[in-house]
């Protein structure tokens, strides 16, 4: 059980990048804000409703473990913003990336004061400015500093709705609530600004009134002259401190530049033959971007996809070695071949010769990249791979337009198969096919929909063999792979060549499985989890413990010597649930 849980920590570890840590602290820093705007909007109420929306909101934010925790974040997503500024190399991704990067680290500058003030005034000398005071500040005693607030929520807010775009957008229920998401994006904001805009009309009439004054303007509440100077200088000293840390990083990258340049150039050279010198230092997709190389990344160079790996030609040993997070990417789409790296995390520091696995989509008109006419996203999906027996005998005995009259019809009755069970037939690879299932059903149905598609291609082929048995030796074999998981979809290829397809490991275990069924004489081999999700029982399959390349572990699969009683099962399966 120990050995278990280091493992599944082991694994976690592995997959946890810098800015997923970033991401973890974005969140919780963005619930704040979220908590913060929605209390300004009780303004559009009364200022009466505002103060009892703050008395919650203190009484959580502060409670100690949620304030460490908050704080921590806080301190940690800043030191991340600046160590981004150090780290990021090219800034040619998209201008939304450098936007979100320049917001995020104008926040601690205009937020300084107002934490200090507010925060550090009530630990320091227990002073209590709630709505009252700071309304009575921004409306009355020093108009300038609304502007500034005003800035600085827009400004808080937009960052962090970047980054939940960012985080959100490959996600497959992405589209569905987008709509929403943007609703609130908008509303949010707008009801928060004018809760403080009637809030502070309200205080301002009010202000005029002595007793008001007397009552909320006390010493205590907003301190003395003294006080506030102390303040102001602490303000000042924290400010120099963050643009000097701001300065800093700058500077560092000025070192790094200069050092890579004494430290020399290096050649890479792409598999097309074209070969750009960069300095040591920049990994390969950031090389790439520099000189408008056209390189596939889904996910921009976040290492949460694979679509930016490359396949090193010739010797890979003096290669640094994959980090963390890349060798777990790598892991999961079933990758062992150490020439086979991430683009996005390999920074060498000698030449260099690969071909991407890849192609990225191009402008026919244009040589640089273009972004990719469908963005990836990740989901969950069955996937089908069919293959046809035999098809090498068949060509050598017949014409080579008799073959493909053959395979055609092979693979017409297996699409037909596939389009009448609700899936979609996706790539054609010489006499096989991938289907995919459930890119617009749940889980359940999608691997149901497979199973019967398996034993609907199983009747189809027994037509066609009768149909074709005047012509054929001995009737047409297949297998069929089915097995089911999170997987990237999205447009792939070329220039006019573009194809929407599923990448992934469920697709690679598919077609291993598919590959099988040669070796253990069945028509068709499903994974355990696919039986599970359809609802079928335990016993309804024989199960037989397979070793997958790239697993660790045997995986549970059944055998299907005969695919045409698939359907009857699912069926029965199906009436038992009702």
């Amino acid at each position: 059980m120990m050995a278990t849980a280091a493992a599944h920590i082991s694994e976690f570890v592995r997959a946890t990048s810098v800015r997923q840590v970033r991401l973890v602290c974005g969140l919780i820093l963005f619930s704040y804000v979220v908590s913060h705007f929605l209390n300004h909007a009780l303004g559009n109420i009364s200022v009466e409703a505002m103060e009892a929306g703050v008395y919650y909101h203190i009484a959580f934010w502060r409670f100690l473990p949620v304030a460490i925790l908050f704080y921590t974040a806080a301190l940690t997503h800043m030191g991340l913003g600046v160590y981004a500024l150090y780290q990021r190399r090219q800034f040619r991704w998209r201008t939304i990336e450098p936007l979100q990067l320049v917001l995020g680290l104008s926040v601690p500058a205009l937020v300084m004061g107002h934490v200090i003030g507010v925060r550090l005034g009530q630990t320091l000398y227990e002073h209590e400015k709630l709505y009252p005071q700071e309304l009575y500040l921004f409306f009355v005693a020093s108009p300038g500093r609304l502007w500034q607030m005003t800035i600085l929520l827009l400004i808080a807010w937009v960052h962090g709705c970047i980054g939940i775009f960012f985080w959100l957008r490959l996600k497959p229920f992405f589209p569905r609530a987008a709509p929403y998401l943007l609703a609130a994006a908008v509303l949010i904001p707008t009801l928060a600004l004018l809760g403080i805009y009637q809030g502070g009309r309200s205080v301002a009439f009010e202000a005029d009134d002595g007793e008001w004054r007397t009552h909320n303007l006390t010493p205590r509440q907003v301190g003395t002259t003294a006080e506030a100077a102390t303040l102001d200088r602490i303000t000042g000293g924290f400010t120099i401190t963050y643009f000097g840390l701001l300065g800093l990083a700058l500077a560092a990258r000025g070192v790094r530049a200069w050092r890579e340049r004494r430290g020399g150039m290096i050649a890479l050279s792409y598999g097309n033959g074209k070969t750009v010198r960069v300095p040591k230092g920049l990994s390969v997709l950031e090389a790439s971007l520099r000189h408008n190389m056209p390189h596939a990344s889904v996910c921009g160079g976040r290492a949460r996809c694979s679509t930016c790996r490359i396949r090193i030609i010739g010797d890979h040993a003096t290669l640094p070695e994959p980090s963390q997070r890349e060798a777990f990417v790598l892991t999961r789409v079933g990758t062992n071949d150490p020439s086979i790296r991430l683009a996005c995390q390999l920074r060498p520091t000698s030449d260099l010769s690969f071909f991407q696995l890849f192609t990225p989509q191009t402008s026919a008109a244009s040589a640089h990249a273009s972004a990719p006419a469908s963005i990836g996203q990740e989901r969950y999906l069955v996937s089908l791979f069919v293959d046809m027996r035999g098809s090498t005998q068949l060509a050598e005995k017949r014409l080579p337009f008799d073959t493909v009259f053959i395979v055609n019809r092979f693979l017409g009755a297996v699409s037909q198969a596939v389009i009448e069970n609700g899936g979609q037939p996706n790539q054609f690879v010489g006499d096989g096919m991938l289907a995919l299932f459930g890119l617009t059903a749940d889980p359940q149905t999608a691997c149901r929909q497979a199973l019967k598609a398996a034993s609907s291609i199983a009747t189809h082929i027994d037509e066609l063999n009768q149909l074709l048995s005047h012509d054929l030796r001995q009737p047409i074999r297949f297998g069929i792979g089915i097995h089911g998981g999170e997987v990237i979809i999205g447009d792939i290829g070329y220039r006019d060549h573009i194809v929407f397809t599923a990448l992934g490991d469920a697709v690679n275990v598919a077609a291993r499985l598919q590959d099988m069924t040669k070796t253990l004489a069945c028509e068709a081999i499903v994974s355990d989890e696919i039986r599970r999700s359809a609802g079928l029982a335990d016993d309804a399959l024989p199960q037989q413990e397979v070793a997958i390349r790239g697993r660790d572990e045997p995986m549970a699969v059944r055998v299907v010597t005969d695919a045409r009683e698939l359907a009857a099962l699912v069926d029965r399966s199906e009436r038992v649930a009702a």
